[in-house]
């Protein structure tokens, strides 16, 4: 391989790297092990999406979780039901999964810049619809999402 070549390949995967990291760097997120993190939306009614403890996920505003098509979002602090939020993973754009963006308190689809408020209302299209929102409900120390 010639020293042009190697320089050439090393700067895309540099680059692809950092962009990554930028996209990633919107809000923290925290990944539950052995938790599926689908972006199939669960139809509503479907019962219980996940559940977590409380003492050992999330304990930080902005945090996140992506599991069972549905990301949770710690918007404020406390453990009682409001200081959370559950909605569909995927845009209702075309598919993407979002972000949530805790410095201006929305969720973002990074793929062509949707912006849905906590509840998933439409704020920016091009998506046409909002997201559904899920139940959070808290027992003792663990929070479950239901459909």
């Amino acid at each position: 391989m010639e020293r042009d070549e190697f320089l050439r390949k090393l700067g895309i995967g540099v680059l692809a790297v950092c962009a990554g990291c930028g996209i990633a760097s919107c809000g923290s997120k925290v990944d539950v092990d052995h938790l599926d993190q689908t972006s199939a939306v669960p139809a509503p009614g479907s019962g219980n999406l996940f559940s977590i403890d409380l003492n050992n996920n999330i304990p930080n505003i902005g945090d996140s979780i992506k599991s069972s098509g549905v990301i949770l979002v710690r918007i404020a602090a406390g453990n009682i039901a409001a200081s959370f939020t559950a909605v569909q993973l995927s845009c209702t754009h075309q598919g993407s999964s979002i972000n949530y963006n805790t410095t201006q308190g929305i969720f973002i689809c990074p793929n062509h810049g949707s912006e849905f408020s906590k509840t998933g209302a439409l704020l920016l299209g091009p998506a046409a619809l909002p997201l559904h929102q899920y139940s959070v409900v808290i027992s003792g120390n663990t929070l479950t999402v239901v459909a």
